[in-house]
């Protein structure tokens, strides 16, 4: 405490308070319109689905709620920052700080504070919290509400550096491949190559059944066959490495989508960008949070006529305008050859330098 008191004054925790009172304030309204709204749009897909009341509330919503806080978490923040520090300069409360000896710097301090929680908890929930979530809205909806294909077709993979599979085509609901066949290799040399009719994933004993399959072990000129009807097999694999549906990544957490990416390192199937772009997401864009409380600040403290309309309008302009610029990276990584790293970091560069230079213009 006595380290607190140092360094926040009263002044900081009311500024503080105010912070974060309006953000889960303006948190609330959000989840309030997004939920009529999303209710609205998608009533007739719950009617004609066989999901129950429950699942509705605690599979769908208790998924998509943290989704899309998540998702217009600058826009949230940015607001409350705006909201607040428009309508303490139009009551003249933030004069008095500036003119009793305090830096602007120093009328920073407490905002970082409060937006130092804000993104401990924003890198918490992206890191563990909202893939679960996600994973339960993705279930629900590929269940109920997006039922489509669920074959995958011409499957390749490769599972290390001399073992590769085939199957013809994969079914995503019975977790069930079809003409399947593995061949493995020593170096440049056919060892093994394992044909059969079916292939299917036992969530019990995480192995893999093997139906009507033939083996052909080869020794140099030495050959050997096996046949047989059913046998259970180790590979290192799972049925989510075959899964066709949409954002399947979001639902990874932290350990699985860092396997996810080892794997793909040997595999090459094509989705690394995806599987960087989702994990440097969940890293950088907690980080807007100090970029857009600075340029939020920046705004508004100066007392302009017409009280918090303007500053305000122009907040909800600028977040629209990041959340942009997030999108347009993330389509240039994914589609124009852009590293993800650059792609995500690139919106909070670019507003971070914009922030500074607000900062620098700001009234002292």
């Amino acid at each position: 405490m006595k380290f607190l008191d140092k360094y926040i004054k009263l002044i900081d925790w009311y500024i503080i308070r105010k912070y974060l009172g309006t953000f889960v304030f303006t948190m609330a309204i959000f989840t309030l319109i997004s939920v009529v709204f999303d209710i609205s749009e998608k009533l007739d897909d719950f009617l004609k689905s066989r999901a129950t009341f429950s699942q509705v509330v605690f599979e769908y919503y208790a998924g998509f709620i943290p989704f899309y806080l998540n998702f217009l978490n600058p826009l949230i923040n940015f607001i409350s920052v705006i909201f607040f520090t428009a309508k303490m300069a139009d009551q003249t409360e933030i004069v008095p700080i500036l003119t009793s000896g305090a830096s602007f710097n120093r009328f920073l301090r407490p905002y970082f504070v409060a937006a130092t929680v804000i993104f401990i908890f924003n890198i918490g929930f992206n890191l563990f919290v909202i893939p679960e979530t996600n994973r339960l809205m993705i279930n629900f909806e590929n269940t109920y509400t997006k039922i489509k294909d669920t074959s995958r077709n011409n499957v390749h993979l490769q599972l290390d550096s001399n073992t590769y599979i085939y199957m013809e085509s994969f079914d995503n609901l019975r977790n069930s491949g079809y003409k399947f066949s593995l061949e493995k290799f020593d170096k440049k040399d056919l060892k093994e190559k394992l044909m059969a009719d079916r292939i299917s994933w036992d969530s019990v004993s995480h192995k893999w059944k093997i139906e009507n399959y033939t083996i052909r072990y080869v020794d140099g000129l030495k050959e050997k066959m096996e046949n047989g009807t059913v046998k259970d097999t180790t590979l290192d694999m799972k049925p989510i490495d075959f899964d066709i549906r949409d954002n399947i990544y979001s639902a990874m957490n932290f350990w699985e989508l860092n396997e996810k990416i080892e794997k793909e390192k040997i595999r090459g199937s094509g989705v690394m960008v995806n599987l960087e772009l989702e994990k440097y997401k969940r890293w950088t864009y907690p980080f807007s949070t100090y970029v857009l409380t600075l340029i939020g600040v920046a705004l508004s403290s100066r007392k302009v006529r017409g009280g918090v309309g303007l500053p305000l309008g122009l907040g909800i302009l600028l977040s629209f305008v990041y959340i942009l610029f997030i999108q347009f990276a993330n389509v240039f990584a994914l589609k124009g050859g852009l590293p993800p790293i650059i792609a995500v970091l690139i919106p909070n560069m670019l507003f971070g330098a914009l922030g500074v230079y607000l900062a620098i213009k700001a009234p002292k």
